[in-house]
């Protein structure tokens, strides 16, 4: 072991653990239990041993709202197929409308162009409206509501309004090319389609009008194409859209009064989020109420150690899981600031002096965004008052033990830095921070509690201190309630259960650590993740696809500079060559028809492509030989010799 690694980078004070809510959680089990725990390895242990007295512990100490019913878990030793809670009823807008009156429940800031705050009262008055419209518009039980919308208070209402009669939610953000919109409404055909009239970035204004003209021509049916004012131009953009409307006329009709609630069973859908595969369109991830819920109240108050009337931040987009973790964060009490746009706009400080300004108690993000400022040189340190702030999280792609070090050399000395991993599929977090411990560089904390989570080998064997599968072995209450357009559940049974059965196989290479955290070494398929936003290959070969001169593509991520980097290899038609007009050309395809975030950092020509012998591109070996490590089963390609041309290639070197 290092020098450095000898010691933990931050340590927790005996009076900020006897105080956390962690502890208090020991102490209520051995009162109801008449256990003996006395750590956080203690609790979490006992957590997986007994998931129904857990899950039913954190409804208690949480304060759901709804009837819980008589049984707890049934068919346990079963993935998929585990229920949680079956008698239960409960209504998901509900648990998270929970307060009323003055006090602060949004406030959104679209960098420094707009700002908006709305109190609790101001809240429940939105949501109301919405949900009278969404009723006029037939929005009941089961239908889809989908919104393309940038992260404010309105996308947060909107959410609010559809789960609250009991339909589902679905969202991404307002840079996502046509295509990738289609790709993803077109299969869950919304009721009714929310979208914003255009959004800031970097400073510059996006109008995405002409956008919702293409769309509004595919996606046929939603009843209402309801525009949501950001630029000031919703009405106008509206005119333009058969079947559009602006938010403002869409609500004209309906005065504010007491929002109802529509109470259904634990596992009824509120969410589908959109998990790219490298075939295919992508799959449509169906989440349900009660376990969003629930794994979503644990990991803020027992993960987080918040309580009510504490300010959460995290800067997410409303294409990534994150944006539906922090709006729960409604559900505990809390105050949520969201922030829409560029985090280096108008300077690389201004999440710092929002996070100043207005007394954030938790700093979420990613890992990519860690990273930059330390690159910028940036010191808040010395330049911000944070004071308040407790925890500081991380996700969406590994923390770097270097980007550790800066957290607490260049950001705050005496704060909880929590690494955190889960995902789209969980919706929630299979390991993250546990406030009553050390944190050490280049770690992860601890596994989730309630997850029973562990590292196996090839074989299916637990190992420790080597590479192997993130694995979690007991059912947990955000397993999907399933895929859309999946009738006898094949696909997702593939996604998880293939690999060993009866046990969820996450697709993420993990090792576990002599302090019993857990370092994520990246993933073990062909999932790219880029700056932490999950995304398929599939959707850039579509766009590929169009470009003419290029006969076929093999897509990658490429471990480069703390992060994951998109690499593209095309076979071009004969006679062509990989010039920069031909470059630009398929970057600009790949942005307008995807998002921003599927474009290449790299493109290099190849003349072949390997392949197995049934055909399909093999994504995973080429991405083994680009990192300089072993093929394994080549006999299983029909054309190895491919692979020679993806070692060492000078262009990805820098």
């Amino acid at each position: 072991m290092t020098e450095q690694a000898a010691h933990p980078l931050w340590q927790p004070g005996a009076e900020r653990i006897a105080k956390s809510h962690v502890t208090w959680l020991i102490g209520e089990v051995n009162s109801r239990f008449g256990t003996s725990l006395s750590n956080y390895a203690d609790l979490h242990a006992w957590s997986v041993k007994n998931l129904s007295a857990f899950w039913d512990l954190v409804w208690d100490t949480c304060g759901v709202i709804g009837e819980k019913g008589a049984q707890r878990l049934i068919d346990a030793d079963k993935m998929p197929g585990a229920q949680f809670f079956p008698d239960a009823k409960l209504n998901f807008a509900e648990n998270l409308l929970r307060r009323t009156g003055s006090g602060e429940a949004l406030v959104f800031r679209g960098e420094d162009k707009l700002e908006k705050r709305l109190t609790h009262d101001d809240l429940h008055a939105l949501v109301s409206r919405l949900q009278q419209a969404l009723k006029a518009e037939g929005v009941g039980v089961g239908d889809r509501v989908a919104a393309m919308m940038p992260n404010m208070p309105e996308t947060i209402a909107i959410m609010l309004a559809a789960t609250s009669l009991g339909a589902i939610f679905s969202s991404c953000s307002p840079d996502f090319g046509e295509r990738g919109v289609l790709d993803r409404f077109g299969q869950i055909e919304p009721k009714v389609f929310f979208a914003c009239d255009g959004y800031w970035y970097n400073g510059k204004r996006v109008s995405i009008a002409d956008k919702l003209v293409e769309i509004s021509k595919h996606l046929t049916t939603p009843s209402k194409l309801v525009v949501v004012p950001y630029l000031g131009e919703a009405a106008e953009t509206a005119g333009r859209l058969d079947r559009g409307v602006d938010l403002d006329a869409f609500l004209a009709p309906h005065a504010p009064k007491a929002v109802t609630f529509e109470r259904l069973p634990f596992n009824h859908p509120i969410y589908i989020l959109f998990s790219s595969g490298t075939t295919g369109v992508p799959k449509c991830i169906v989440h349900g109420a009660g376990g969003t819920l629930l794994q979503h109240l644990k990991e803020h108050r027992y993960q987080c150690d918040l309580s009510p009337g504490d300010k959460l931040f995290y800067f997410t987009t409303c294409g990534w899981m994150m944006w539906n973790w922090l709006v729960s964060g409604l559900a505990s009490e809390l105050t949520l600031f969201l922030f829409d746009g560029s985090p280096f706009a108008p300077s690389p400080k201004v999440l710092f002096d929002y996070a100043q300004d207005e007394g954030f108690n938790v700093f979420g993000t990613s890992a990519k965004y860690i990273d930059s400022l330390h690159k910028e040189g940036l010191k808040p340190i010395e330049t911000h008052d944070l004071s308040a702030l407790r925890l500081i999280t991380s996700t969406g792609s590994p923390l770097a033990p270097e980007s550790f070090e800066y957290v607490y050399s260049g950001i705050k000395k005496d704060v909880h830095l929590a690494s955190i991993s889960g995902g789209t599929d969980i919706v929630s977090c299979f390991v993250l921070g546990d406030p009553t411990a050390p944190v050490w560089k280049g770690e992860i904390q601890a596994a989730g509690l309630g997850m029973a989570v562990d590292v196996w080998s090839e074989d299916g064997r637990p190992v420790k201190l080597e590479r192997g599968e993130l694995v979690c072995t007991r059912p947990f209450p955000s397993m999907p309630v399933m895929f859309w357009n999946d009738k006898d559940g094949a696909k997702y049974h593939a996604a998880y259960f293939d690999r060993f059965p009866n046990i969820w196989c996450h697709g993420d290479f993990a090792m576990w650590t002599e302090h019993g955290g857990l370092v994520i070494l990246g993933r073990s398929d062909a999932t790219l993740n880029p700056q932490g936003v999950r995304i398929g290959t599939a959707e850039i070969y579509a766009q590929v696809e169009q470009i003419p001169d290029v006969m076929e593509s093999v897509a990658i991520g490429q471990d480069w500079d703390n992060d994951v980097r998109v690499v593209l290899f095309v076979r071009l038609r004969e006679g062509t060559t990989l010039d920069e007009d031909l470059v630009r050309r398929i970057k600009t395809q790949i942005r307008v028809g995807a998002s921003p975030r599927h474009v290449p950092a790299k493109i290099v020509q190849v003349t072949d492509i390997p392949r197995t012998r049934s055909g399909k591109i093999t994504e995973l070996a080429v991405r083994e030989v680009v990192h300089g490590r072993p093929v394994k089963n080549t006999e299983a390609l029909s054309n190895p010799e491919a692979l020679d041309q993806y070692r060492e290639v000078p262009d990805l070197l820098s």
